[in-house]
């Protein structure tokens, strides 16, 4: 599979989105809907059209993927790439809030532009926007389980950025240190949990049977695992360039990302020496080389790949593999 096919397979599902994205957000309060646009690229602050990276797609990709995955053309998975995106722009607006994340794919957060008040609001009114598309845009037999599905998902989703939170309390090293393993039960919950509901919701909707629903559930669990480990990668060794993320970001933030936290757990010799750095603000750049030394950088790969294997997904979804996997946005 070539990398260019790929992001045709993106822009395709987002193509057949995007009018009822846009539909809905057309319906909130004029200011919540010009904040969820800034947000999804399509405005500036104060409402002038603009064309800027609105993210790349993927739960809007799973959801109508699903839906073709099960025999269905891939508008009936319209409903759920909308509802799960709307969650995942939620997720966005009040992650950057907590973490303090002043900027989003080059432009300042929405928190930052339009004030912390406004962007709760806007994340508040998204997510109940998404639960309405579910209910009023599915059929009298698909909205109640569509509806429970997403429901799980956001549940997940709230413990998985809750232990993320509780992670930035807990030290480098001791027994009290975050393991790998934590780590990625947090991604499951945090990342997996919506990729996973946006190709089961595809899936539902296009009428797959339950066994196939839970399986293409399962299936973007994986990925989402994948894609969070890959994210945490490229936070520390992406080129700021193409991701818009600043060099060693995650570093200077101290986040407790797969790679470094595989580093601490490994049994090279400089782990001792990391560790120490990490609890007295050292030299980024020195973090980043021993994060590599002691195999931070090739055990998440690793993880990242073992996860796609994993996944087993059907065979529209698997353009989506190598993007996740090799991936430079």
């Amino acid at each position: 599979m070539t990398t260019v096919v790929v992001p045709d397979v993106l822009a395709r599902c987002r193509e057949l989105v995007r009018p009822a994205l846009r539909e809905a957000v057309g319906t909130l309060h004029p200011w919540v809907a010009e904040m969820a646009a800034y947000s999804l690229g399509w405005c500036e602050v104060g409402g002038a059209p603009t064309v800027a990276s609105g993210g790349k797609g993927v739960r809007q990709a799973l959801a109508v993927l699903g839906a073709e995955a099960s025999g269905a053309p891939g508008r009936a998975g319209v409903p759920a790439a909308v509802a799960v995106e709307l969650v995942h722009v939620f997720s966005l607006l009040h992650d950057d809030i907590m973490d303090g994340d002043k900027a989003r794919r080059g432009r300042p957060s929405v928190w930052k532009a339009y004030g912390t008040g406004p962007a709760v609001l806007a994340g508040d009114a998204l997510f109940a926007l998404a639960v309405e598309t579910l209910t009023v845009e599915t059929l009298a037999d698909t909205g109640p389980p569509a509806v429970r599905r997403l429901s799980v998902a956001l549940s997940d989703l709230v413990r998985g950025q809750a232990d993320d939170l509780l992670f930035a309390t807990r030290p480098w090293r001791g027994p009290e240190r975050v393991r790998p393993d934590e780590y990625r039960t947090m991604a499951e919950h945090k990342t997996g949990a919506l990729l996973g509901c946006a190709a089961a919701l595809g899936a539902l909707l296009g009428g797959a049977p339950p066994a196939t629903v839970t399986a293409m559930d399962l299936t973007g669990r994986h990925l989402g695992i994948a894609f969070q480990i890959v994210d945490d990668v490229l936070g520390i060794w992406g080129d700021p360039l193409v991701t818009g993320k600043p060099v060693h970001g995650d570093l200077r933030e101290r986040r407790k990302t797969f790679p470094v936290l595989a580093a601490l757990d490994s049994t090279a010799p400089a782990a001792a020496h990391l560790a120490r750095l990490l609890e007295a603000d050292g030299p980024l750049s020195e973090i980043a080389d021993l994060i590599e030394e002691c195999g931070g950088r090739a055990a998440a790969l690793a993880e990242a790949r073992r996860h796609l294997a994993a996944a087993d997904p059907a065979h529209e979804l698997r353009p989506l593999l190598d993007y996740l996997l090799r991936r430079d946005l």
